[in-house]
């Protein structure tokens, strides 16, 4: 008898687990955590923003902004740039889970530039087995998947405004190809953003630049895991960040940022039997656009639990003569809403065109988190032959 089972048992907890946490919340009806496909594209991919706390869409542009707001491109200090980063998952149960992540981008003049990315999550090796005769049987393994691939336009609209578009497509590949049933499950998702960065104005007996960005992420239809089964929207976000540079002198920069984030998914509603028994809560059937919209107002509790749903990010990064940095940032969310809190640290170094950065993470939770205590790490290549400064005479911007 094949374990018929296996494959929906498989997918269920792979998809639940990955949620950042909440299979690990305490069993209460008021628990309404929102869940989606793919979660993993709710992963920091890089070590920096990794290290501030998990932000950033209003800081400085770097290689991995396609990932946060590839509006910023267009103020980046390189003409073109490739990164490669890497990130452990549940690094202290298993070896073979991990996030990798590409980018690419390129300034076309000095008001458009155009990036790309690719990330790719392993789920690792599972084991399937069959039972025959009251015995099990191994049945060889599989090697869950899951990728996204991105391309991207940034336009500058004016000296300190630019605009971007992205286009996603989005492919997890959960099935197990014993079962003649499965099939991917694919989608598309855009992503429109904003970015503002001032110019270097007097701050008393200092100079500082203000930063702004805002971005609509992953809207797009929702994934169907199995032929005529639920479908589960994908992680749409809204995120608004500010950022404050404090420049001190030409080799000494201290940069304040915070970001907020909501996601544009339905909040899970009581689902009841036909005797009116309460069975759990369950995310409305509408389609992704409805979502986005009834995503501000659907709470049950009204606004305080609106706002419930929005986490807080802060972080902080001191940079030394635009060649060493040190970072460190705070995460929050609502205990009722997946209870991830957590303290970040890190460190980037800049090396003849060569950035490596390094980051930290410690949970502030009583809940455990799959990147507690996980070393991740960021390498990017700047292509062009011109070297970045502190800070550029000729536009009043802050380099990267």
């Amino acid at each position: 008898m094949r374990l018929k089972s296996v494959k929906k048992i498989l997918q269920r907890a792979i998809v639940f687990f990955l949620v950042f946490n909440a299979s690990q919340l305490k069993a209460q009806n008021s628990n309404r955590v929102i869940t989606t496909g793919v979660p993993f594209l709710m992963i920091t991919p890089d070590a920096r923003a990794a290290g501030m706390g998990e932000l950033g869409v209003a800081t400085s542009a770097d290689t991995y902004s396609q990932q946060w707001n590839p509006a910023k491109y267009v103020f980046a200090s390189s003409e073109t740039s490739i990164g490669i980063s890497y990130t452990p998952y549940l690094s202290k149960l298993v070896d073979d889970i991990f996030l990798g992540n590409i980018n690419y981008y390129k300034k076309l003049n000095e008001r458009s530039a155009w990036a790309t990315s690719l990330r790719y999550f392993s789920l690792g090796d599972i084991q399937f087995n069959e039972l025959i005769g009251g015995s099990i049987v191994d049945q060889g393994y599989e090697r869950p998947t899951e990728l996204t691939l991105d391309l991207s336009y940034a336009l500058k609209l004016s000296e300190q405004i630019s605009m971007a578009v992205a286009g996603r497509y989005i492919r997890s590949d959960l099935k197990i190809t014993t079962d003649a049933d499965t099939s991917s499950a694919n989608s598309l998702g855009i992503d429109i953003a904003t970015y503002f960065e001032s110019s270097v104005f007097d701050l008393g007996t200092k100079e500082g630049l203000f930063r702004s960005g805002l971005t609509i992420s992953n809207i797009g239809p929702r994934l169907n895991y199995d032929i005529g089964g639920q479908k589960n929207f994908i992680p749409t976000n809204l995120k608004l960040g500010f950022g404050l540079d404090l420049i001190y002198d030409d080799t000494n920069r201290l940069g304040i940022y915070t970001e907020f984030n909501k996601l544009l998914v339905p909040t899970p509603v009581a689902v009841y039997d036909t005797n009116a028994r309460f069975m759990g809560y369950q995310q409305p059937d509408i389609d992704f656009l409805s979502g986005i919209f009834t995503s501000f107002s659907d709470a049950p509790d009204g606004l305080s639990e609106e706002l419930s749903e929005i986490t807080m990010a802060l972080g902080f990064e001191y940079r030394f003569q635009d060649s060493f940095s040190l970072r460190s940032g705070f995460f929050n969310e609502n205990q009722n809403k997946g209870s991830r809190r957590y303290l970040t640290m890190g460190a980037g170094f800049d090396l003849n065109f060569i950035e490596i950065d390094i980051s930290y993470l410690f949970s502030a939770s009583n809940v455990r988190n799959p990147l507690e205590n996980t070393l991740r790490f960021s390498v990017a290549l700047q292509l062009d032959s011109t070297a970045a400064s502190p800070i550029d005479s000729s536009t009043g911007t802050a380099a990267q």
